[in-house]
């Protein structure tokens, strides 16, 4: 099994607007959307989404793979909650990814720099 990726909720917004760079495009394209629960949440609480948007959003997410909160993502998030100075929808987002042994594809790779087993892959490069 090739690598695998989990998509942070400013990679997918970024996504669905056609702003990410060609090379994350191809891997994005390439691979199966896989989220997390987090970014599901957030994706449709943007209060300001046209109704046009939140069609696109809930397309994007019916077939995405949504991993959603276990034991295991749970005491992971606690972890790096209590470690690393992430907000907790961060801190469930990189547990999810290092449960799940996936890189992370988002745009703000300095916020989760430094946690242990967490792959990351900057969206813009």
């Amino acid at each position: 099994m090739g690598q695998r990726y989990l998509m942070d909720t400013n990679a997918v917004i970024d996504y669905l607007d056609k702003k990410l760079p060609s090379k994350s495009l191809n891997l994005i394209y390439d691979t199966d959307g896989q989220i997390s629960v987090i970014t599901r949440m957030e994706l449709l609480a943007s209060p300001n989404a046209t109704k046009n948007e939140l069609h696109v959003l809930k397309n994007f997410i019916k077939t995405s793979t949504v991993y959603y909160m276990d034991e295991s993502i749970i005491l992971k998030s606690i972890d790096i909650r209590k470690n690393y100075r992430l907000k907790l929808p961060d801190a469930i987002i990189a547990a999810t990814a290092v449960v799940k042994k996936f890189t992370l594809i988002t745009r703000n790779v300095a916020d989760f720099k430094g946690i242990p087993n967490l792959s990351l892959l900057n969206s813009w490069e």
